[in-house]
């Protein structure tokens, strides 16, 4: 662990305002933030960590962000957000100690970087975990009322100008919603549900209890567990354990009419089993914010079945995500001075 009596040198390597930079600095004194803002690319909305991909720098301009780069112990996020650009310096400077990534499933970038195993033991990763579990969890539940309330019922009367004969919605507060995963998204998620009256159950690998839930499920139990419940939120990271988790298996056990809900990553879902799934009844109706492939092909099905909610992968979207993370810089850069453990470390044998 690094010398408490040094300072730590951090390079800002993505987008970040001046007045999140003089924040970090406000809340952690004993970082030399380096930055300059001619060198990083343009945000074109909140969050946009990548910045305009039509803003190439000039060969003297790379030449310059690179040393820039090269120079940190530790890097607010992943260089431009390419796992290519990580891995050049990770190679370049073997003084680099901490990358954070401004994503929640920043694991993904890191694994995708193909880095050796000397700089995964050398260099620790942290993601934004957390961060973004508010807007996650309000579009989780915004997706099951709309389940519940028959939103796709409602829209089409309108649009057709029907008014039908009176029918019964279902209530949130007589459900039972299963959360798969209770990381930081997952409790943001669970909390709100039992907040709601919903009865909550959670799929668990530690067994720690969780605010909110009523029922802890190990996760090798889901296919029996999905029976008895009215919802699936799925919030996992994306990795080779938890691939095509939901699939034609998980889906052909569920209580008919289930709704599914996926805040996550896009691939925890098998989606030609769950179209399957839309298409007999199994599902009554999914909302979903992320998807296998990004963007969405205009080939797929799920763009136009009645009983689909298409969001573009803008559910944990906020302006104040850039300040949130502001100070989880901050506070880990704390951590990792005083040689405490930080939050969100990626694992790298699973990359989560």
């Amino acid at each position: 662990m690094p010398d408490t009596q040094n300072r730590l040198r951090a390079v800002v390597a993505v987008p970040l305002s001046e007045e999140h930079c003089r924040l970090i600095e406000t809340l952690e004194p004993r970082i030399d933030l380096v930055r300059d803002h001619a060198l990083t690319r343009p945000m074109r909305g909140p969050a946009d960590w990548s910045g305009d991909p039509d803003h190439v720098r000039t060969p003297d301009e790379q030449a310059e962000f690179d040393a820039m780069v090269d120079s940190a112990e530790v890097l607010f996020g992943i260089p431009d957000v390419e796992p290519a650009a990580l891995a050049r310096t990770a190679t370049a400077n073997p003084a680099l100690r901490w990358v954070m990534t401004m994503a929640a499933g920043g694991g993904s970038q890191v694994k995708a970087a193909g880095l050796d195993r000397e700089q995964l033991d050398r260099i620790a990763f942290t993601t934004s975990a957390g961060v973004h579990g508010g807007p996650l969890a309000e579009f989780a539940v915004f997706g099951v009322l709309a389940g519940a309330k028959g939103l796709p019922r409602l829209l089409a009367d309108q649009r057709s100008t029907t008014w039908p004969e009176r029918w019964e919605m279902r209530q949130v507060d007589e459900m039972t919603v299963l959360v798969v995963g209770l990381g930081g998204i997952g409790a943001e998620c669970a909390r709100r549900f039992s907040a709601l009256g919903a009865r909550v159950w959670g799929t668990t690998r530690t067994g720690d209890p969780v605010e909110g839930v009523d029922r802890l499920i190990p996760i090798d139990e889901l296919e029996s567990a999905v029976a008895d419940v009215d919802a699936i939120v799925m919030t996992l990271p994306g990795t080779e354990a938890t691939h095509h988790l939901l699939d034609d298996r998980i889906l052909r056990a569920v209580r008919p009419g289930v709704i599914v809900a996926n805040v996550g990553r896009g691939t925890v879902i098998d989606e030609a089993a769950l179209t399957a799934a839309l298409d007999d009844g199994r599902v009554g109706f999914a909302a979903l914010d992320v998807f296998e492939s990004e963007p969405l092909s205009a080939a797929s099905p799920l763009w136009s079945h009645p009983s689909v909610l298409v969001s573009p992968h803008t559910a944990a979207l906020s302006r104040k995500e850039e300040e949130r993370i502001a100070r989880r810089f901050a506070d880990d850069a704390s951590r990792f001075i005083d040689g405490l453990p930080m939050r969100s470390v990626v694992d790298t044998v699973e990359f989560y």
